[in-house]
């Protein structure tokens, strides 16, 4: 298993956050390792929605089917799965001043043979969080402006 943690405190609303952050298919403005993230189903963004995401990892593209599975005050958790893992990415939102504070976790369970990989794979997702860190703040800067 793998999990990286970062917290970004942005200008924006607690409630803005929350709508944008529901919607799985922004994280192709603020993920930098997803290519496409399509919604899969019809009907309002709620639990029980779900989004197919293409992310490249390491220069090979890997797909992996997501459901938001908690959208609640405060809390947004989303759960992708393939054959090789299982990623759960999970935000708690919380007011801040005249703005919110995210904290965002990710765990990346692997299967299978997988599973040898997670001690290497550490630093990679280290990485990806770091590069998260300046994308997401800004995504969640611009909302204030929509």
């Amino acid at each position: 298993m793998v999990q990286v943690e970062r917290t970004v405190t942005v200008r924006t609303p607690v409630d803005q956050v929350a709508r944008y952050l529901a919607d799985f298919a922004h994280t192709e403005e603020w993920d930098p390792g997803t290519v496409r993230c399509t919604r899969s189903d019809d009907g309002p963004v709620a639990v029980g929605a779900r989004w197919h995401n293409v992310s490249e990892f390491r220069g090979k593209e890997t797909e992996l089917d997501y459901e938001l599975t908690r959208l609640e005050a405060g809390r947004v958790t989303f759960v992708g799965k393939n054959k090789t893992a299982t990623s759960t990415d999970d935000f708690t939102l919380a007011a801040s001043g005249n703005g919110t504070t995210v904290h965002y976790e990710a765990t990346i369970v692997f299967h299978g043979l997988a599973k040898l990989a997670s001690p290497l794979l550490k630093r990679v997702f280290e990485r990806l969080g770091d590069e998260v860190v300046p994308k997401l703040t800004s995504a969640l800067e611009k909302l204030k402006t929509r």
